[in-house]
């Protein structure tokens, strides 16, 4: 069975459209700071910084892959490396209010990521009746 679900989710990851894979990836931040944080909290230390490495991990691969011709990657970049601050920051220190804060911002980063998504796809005549990536 475990190999049917990975091969479902390779499949997934080959088949998705950019905004999908960056939708995929917010998520998967998401998780692992969640994860983390989890960890932390009951002083499982190493456990948390695993997955908070996989976190720190995807925010480089987002500092990694902007587009600089675009104003909205200048305004991305500081706080994509903000985030990882404040997630080798609390990660080192064991401080949850840092792991906190970058989680919120993710958050939000990804909730207009969908909101975009959805606009894009509302102004393309797709994604009628509310049903989209989210």
């Amino acid at each position: 069975m475990v190999n049917a679900a990975e091969a479902y989710k390779r499949q997934q990851i080959l088949t998705a459209t950019p905004e999908q894979l960056t939708l995929m990836l917010y998520n998967g931040c998401l998780k692992f700071i969640g994860e983390g944080i989890d960890a932390v909290s009951e002083k499982k230390y190493e456990a948390g910084n695993t997955a908070l490495q996989k976190a720190q991990r995807i925010i480089s691969e987002f500092r990694l892959t902007l587009n600089m011709e675009y104003e909205i990657s200048h305004q991305l970049f500081p706080l994509y490396n903000y985030v990882y601050d404040r997630l080798v920051e609390g990660n080192l220190r064991s401080d949850i209010s840092k792991l906190e804060e970058a989680r919120d911002i993710i958050t939000e980063l990804r909730d207009a990521w969908v909101g975009a998504m959805k606009k894009a796809r509302a102004e393309k005549g797709q994604g009628k009746g509310g049903q989209g990536y989210a």
